[in-house]
């Protein structure tokens, strides 16, 4: 358990990582050439940007001048000292396909984990002015307005929930699409597309419950964890199970009662 005092510190350098690479992101963000490079090859398209690249650097160079004894997993730049007490783990642009579109529902996910599991984490959108960031003592939203706490809203039917995924064309395969569209076609109003500012909407109590798949690394998921449990909702995999550190079929939802319906569904296609 973190004390608190070391917690409220680790949260406001959380919040100065989040504006430093805002600071990198931002000048590349709709603009003609933002270094765009293809890394998928043979596997298919998967951009990168020197908005990726950057702000992850900037991230590293803050948490080596301030806490040089803590580890960092990155995206981009990959594993340092991962086994250490402290650990960061850094998406600096997830939805970068978003981010080269102009779209700005791109976000830096930042999570911190102490001995191994993700106590800390943020979701910042620096072109909108938000960093949702959330642990057990709570989550909030600061914006240009000032802040302000998140919390999950009730919904425990599936027939009046709005629901997201990014990409049920591209990110399912045939059963879990299945699964997905039974799921769709119970909620009230269903939205593609959004990568992790969906997870934000939940803590934010506008979406009800996120499906996705094929979310495989640890960067893409971790920080969902102590941002939607500490705005009171819930994160686990098709299974109803508490997450592995490799993501893979996650769900996540404001209200148990509302992901216990989507799941009887879900389940029949769980790894």
């Amino acid at each position: 358990m973190l004390a608190p005092h070391t917690l409220q510190a680790l949260d406001a350098f959380m919040i100065d990582l989040n504006r430093a690479s805002g600071e990198v992101i931002l000048p590349l963000f709709r603009v003609e050439d933002h270094g765009l490079e293809d890394k998928g090859g043979a596997a298919g398209f998967d951009p990168v940007t020197l908005a990726d690249k950057g702000a992850e650097a900037a991230i590293r160079k803050l948490i080596a001048q301030h806490h040089p004894e803590h580890g960092v997993i990155g995206e981009e730049y990959g594993e340092d000292r991962p086994d250490a007490e402290f650990v960061w783990v850094l998406d600096p642009v997830d939805g970068t396909r978003a981010f080269i579109a102009g779209l700005p529902v791109w976000t830096t996910l930042i999570s911190l984990r102490h001995q191994g599991d993700p106590v800390l984490g943020s979701i910042g959108q620096p072109y909108v002015g938000e960093i949702f960031i959330g642990h057990a003592g709570g989550s909030r939203l600061i914006n240009r307005s000032g802040e302000r706490p998140l919390k999950v809203r009730p919904c425990p039917n599936l027939t009046d929930a709005i629901i997201m995924t990014t990409d049920p064309h591209s990110y399912f395969d045939g059963a879990e699409r299945g699964a997905w569209n039974q799921v769709a076609a119970a909620a009230k109003l269903t939205r593609l597309g959004c990568d992790a500012y969906a997870y934000a909407m939940v803590a934010a109590g506008t979406v009800d419950l996120v499906v996705e798949s094929r979310v495989c690394k640890c960067w893409d998921i971790e920080v969902a964890v102590p941002l939607i449990e500490g705005a009171g909702g819930v994160v686990t995999n098709w299974r109803g199970e508490p997450i592995g550190r490799q993501g893979g079929q996650i769900v996540m939802a404001g209200d148990r009662a509302c992901l216990d319906e989507a799941l009887v569904a879900l389940k029949r296609s769980a790894d």
